[in-house]
């Protein structure tokens, strides 16, 4: 039969340490031809924190675990084996889907989720906690505590233009995305 992904449930903040679980499982038992990926859904962002950059990964779906498997044979009959062997795995869940007959997703699903995983890693996001029109206090610089209106943000350059009122007038100032902040 045909390998589909299905998606495991397991505690939040174990994802993990899940993964590397059944994987150490997979290999010592020698099943990585039944069961060859399993994957923590994730995207990666670009933020700043405390004035430095830094590349975080952030879970796309908290609580879950994606695993490829070989799960039904010919007939279209579960492989009760291999299903026992994944579920048997320490702080590993329920499948999703009813409680004896795991639900796989749909290929668009996988390609859309992996797709995003990928062009996330080659090229990461950037999380600019501010958007065109919100409120923000400059919080160091030349124009420290001064307030303004987000009027432009460039995600490539991580920074923002602010329009600030000096001596009674409306200025642009262009800052770092970590020079303000929202009010």
């Amino acid at each position: 039969m045909v390998k589909q992904w299905f998606v495991v449930r397991v505690p939040t903040n174990m994802e993990e340490r899940v993964r590397e679980s059944l994987s150490n499982r997979i290999k010592t038992h020698a099943l990585e031809e039944k069961i060859p990926q399993v994957v923590v859904a994730q995207v990666t962002e670009q933020e700043i924190r405390r004035g430095k950059k830094r590349v975080v990964h952030k879970k796309i779906f908290p609580g879950y675990v994606l695993v490829e498997a070989d799960l039904y044979d010919a007939d279209g009959n579960i492989d009760r084996d291999l299903w026992f062997f994944i579920k048997e795995t320490p702080r590993l869940g329920d499948f999703v889907g009813s409680d004896q007959d795991p639900q796989p997703m749909s290929q668009e699903e996988v390609d859309r989720i992996l797709g995003g995983m990928k062009s996330t890693e080659e090229k990461p996001r950037v999380n600019i906690p501010c958007s065109v029109g919100d409120r923000v206090k400059v919080k160091e610089g030349p124009f420290e505590n001064f307030n303004g209106v987000v009027d432009q943000v460039n995600e490539e350059k991580m920074l923002v233009r602010v329009i600030v009122t000096i001596f009674g007038r409306e200025t642009p100032v262009e800052l770092e995305v970590s020079q303000v902040e929202q009010i």
